[in-house]
């Protein structure tokens, strides 16, 4: 049997400090695959506008291709 010893009579401490660093990694894990989802979301949408503004840009760019704009001579 283990003495009552200064290290033993910190075990419980240590033990209820433990799960609870457990406890709180677990729940900011929980939170941060949250955020990296509704990041990951956002990039999708981010990506999709870009590539809807390049190609108005190069509707527009074209456009103004078939313009006869003349310089003048």
């Amino acid at each position: 049997m283990l003495a009552d010893t200064p290290m033993n009579d910190e075990l419980p401490e240590r033990l209820t400090r433990l799960e609870d660093a457990v406890r709180r990694a677990g729940e900011t894990l929980v939170r941060l695959r949250d955020e990296n989802e509704r990041l990951r979301r956002d990039v999708r949408r981010l990506d999709d506008e870009r590539r809807q503004v390049v190609g108005q840009i190069d509707a527009i760019l074209k456009d103004i291709g078939r313009l006869d704009l003349g310089d003048g001579t």
